[in-house]
């Protein structure tokens, strides 16, 4: 991945040590391996260079925080009570909330490293010296399907952070092994397998030092209450919480969860998406470069998420029945779309480059382009094709450090990101823009056009016509034609 721009140095959260007084307990220059982690987890979550002494400075804080009250670093909890003491310091709330925002990094970090996804440039093993990395051990995952955060010049790893349940470690650990068994046994996307993990390795954390043996289904009542009252979490996030641990306690645990439909939920908010008018839309697409500015045609076109369209391989387009098939969307469905008549030529143009670049890698003896799941080895030859070569491939091979070969990975998800948030930079466009603006504008447009919602559902891939519905809500004709019973 880039490495973010070193910012201009600047005072915006002052140096203020809280700990003045004393020498901090928990010296993070000793502990290099917890550094570079962080450090290189931050980047990853796009929080500027220039603030990162700052963000080392809570993490070290918070550190000694814990060891000096007898709080476990780990445990979330800790972190109420450390910005208190940051605030009975006389710290402003400007640092109180970058505070809380270095630590919370600091739990992600943790648990994405069990997931698979914190890895940095020098693949580095936490130390065991720091709190919360203490008895780890490593679990390579070479057989997880490649992800866009997990195609890395190093290899991926799978951390098992830290022991949650005393009793029986082990036990901990098999259940997360036969979670991501389960979740692959039936083709489930990897970011399903992440979330999932990612919900399990908390659940285990709260509910410590019980082993998965010792749980029960009140376990999960009492967390999913945590959540609602305690974590004040949105219902979009106890819904995802809700069926991450459902999955887990029915097919890797055993256990039959019971009737939780009292259990308090958040209440569920009216979403309105975020929609740029045509003329937006084309100013947008203006300021990209190649060939970021065909992705955004692409997707606004066809209304496709943003990994659907970076997945698309070059045998997903027909230009004689003009249409573009999206193969393991959402849901794993497939879907057929008609392309833009307007962007067809450029395409085309672009299919040639694209072309040109596939035969430099086979002259040049590359082991192909990544496959879903294991079908290289049904066909082994199949990844060197051209019509499995990806539609918008990225600018360089992959080094793939387990089996040393070199591989081609398709533009990566974060690439488009920056560049469609400068490009509305660029344009001055007061709303909140991200690539999936593109899908929202595209089903808007299309409503505002005259379209059946049922029509928008299917092109949108959406299961159920309730989620096509939010659409109505971003057309301004709605809104007009309502009027008082005064005026009638």
């Amino acid at each position: 991945l880039k490495k973010l721009k070193t910012a201009q140095n600047s005072n915006i959260y002052p140096e203020n040590n809280i700990y003045s007084d004393r020498i901090s307990m928990l010296n993070l220059s000793t502990h290099p391996a917890l550094i570079t982690s962080y450090t290189s987890f931050l980047a990853r979550n796009k929080v500027d260079k220039i603030h990162e002494p700052f963000y080392l400075k809570w993490l070290r804080y918070y550190l000694d925080f814990c060891q000096k009250y007898s709080e476990k670093a780990e445990n979330p909890s800790s972190l109420p009570k450390f910005i208190e003491k940051l605030k009975s310091k006389n710290q402003s709330d400007a640092n109180c909330e970058q505070a809380k925002h270095a630590i919370t990094l600091y739990y992600d970090l943790i648990t994405a490293q069990v997931a698979g996804t914190a890895t940095n440039e020098h693949n580095v093993k936490v130390s065991r010296q720091a709190e919360a990395f203490h008895d780890s051990q490593i679990i390579h995952e070479n057989s997880m399907p490649y992800t866009n955060k997990e195609i890395l010049k190093n290899s991926v790893s799978m951390v098992a952070v830290e022991n949650i349940g005393s009793q029986n470690p082990d036990a901990w650990n098999d259940a997360f092994i036969g979670l991501k068994q389960e979740i692959e046994l039936r083709h489930y996307s990897p970011k399903t397998l992440k979330s999932y993990t990612i919900w399990a390795r908390k659940f285990a954390r709260f509910i410590a030092p019980k082993n998965p043996r010792e749980i029960s289904d009140r376990d999960l009542r009492q967390y999913l209450i945590y959540l609602t009252n305690g974590l004040k979490v949105s219902a979009s996030t106890q819904r995802q919480a809700f069926n991450s641990l459902l999955f887990f306690f029915r097919h890797v645990l055993k256990i039959e969860p019971g009737d939780l439909s009292d259990t308090p939920r958040p209440k569920v908010k009216t979403y309105i998406p975020s929609v740029l008018s045509k003329a937006e839309v084309v100013t947008i697409i203006d300021l990209m470069a190649y060939p970021f500015n065909l992705m955004a045609k692409v997707m606004y076109g066809c209304g496709l998420r943003l990994a659907e369209c970076t997945n698309m391989r070059v045998q997903d387009l027909n230009f004689d029945t003009k249409m573009l098939i999206v193969r393991r969307g959402k849901g794993e469905k497939d879907r057929m779309l008609p392309l833009p008549k307007s962007i067809i030529s450029e395409l085309q143009s672009h299919l040639r480059r694209v072309r040109n670049l596939h035969r430099a890698d086979v002259n040049n003896g590359f082991d192909g382009v990544f496959m879903p799941y294991s079908f290289d080895k049904k066909a082994k030859n199949a990844a060197i094709e051209f019509n499995w070569y990806w539609l918008f491939p990225a600018k360089s091979l992959t080094e793939v450090v387990e089996t040393e070969e070199k591989r081609r990975y398709h533009q990566h998800e974060t690439n488009f990101q920056k560049a469609i948030k400068e490009a509305s930079r660029k344009a001055q466009i007061p709303k909140r823009v991200s690539p999936h603006t593109l899908r929202h504008s595209f089903a808007t447009h299309l409503l505002q056009a005259g379209y059946d919602i049922r029509t928008i559902q299917e092109l949108l891939g959406h299961s159920d016509v309730r989620t096509t519905m939010i659409y109505t809500h971003t057309i301004e004709k709605n809104v007009k034609e309502i009027k008082s019973p005064l005026d009638f």
